[in-house]
């Protein structure tokens, strides 16, 4: 199979393939509440902080991931739903087992979820950092396994995720009842 999927849509001058978005930087209220959250729960390593201000945090050693910041959100409320700006951001994981291990820390730090899904494509955990920001944990299934119509369009689709299937990947078993719902998020139309 080829793994190049075909775009709806293509620009007469598309971008170059190898280009990946390469970090996110966050505005936070409290920037020890974020690394504990970030650092403490999820597992990145903490790279460079500046004072209570910024803290640059990532997995693998590589320089920053994640970007934290409270230069213009020290002690501020999230913005209010309704209003524009980042949806969540998204955390790949490499295998599923990996996704398992992070599901298995927000459950031991009683961190609640706010759904789960299957998209064919991939699993994903969807829940909220301590400012409110939308956070979406997930790995994607090999290219060979991605669902296609019959004329070769990616059809991706959102079921409920079994989550104690999940925690059984790396043998763990569920101290209570996991469960989240499904996530399908509200389209105003």
């Amino acid at each position: 199979m080829d793994t190049k999927i075909s775009p709806l849509s293509q620009t007469a001058a598309p971008i170059n393939t190898g280009v990946r978005i390469g970090h996110v930087h966050l505005k936070v209220a409290d920037l020890d509440r974020a690394l504990a959250f970030y650092c403490g729960v999820l597992g990145f390593d903490l790279m460079q902080r500046i004072g209570p201000q910024a803290a640059f945090i990532s997995a693998g050693g590589y320089h920053h991931h994640i970007g934290l910041n409270t230069w213009e959100s020290r002690g501020g409320p999230p913005p209010p739903q309704g209003t524009t700006g980042l949806y969540h951001l998204a955390i790949l994981y490499p295998t599923r087992a990996e996704l398992a291990d992070a599901l298995r820390r927000l459950v031991e730090a009683k961190i609640p979820l706010e759904g789960a899904s299957d998209h064919g494509v991939s699993e994903a955990l969807y829940l909220r950092d301590p400012d409110d920001n939308g956070v979406e944990l997930y790995w994607d299934r090999p290219k060979e396994a991605w669902p296609f119509t019959a004329d070769g369009k990616l059809a991706m689709f959102t079921r409920r995720l079994d989550l104690e299937n999940l925690l059984a990947e790396n043998g763990d078993a569920p101290s209570a009842q996991v469960a989240a719902p499904l996530f399908e998020p509200s389209r105003n139309t």
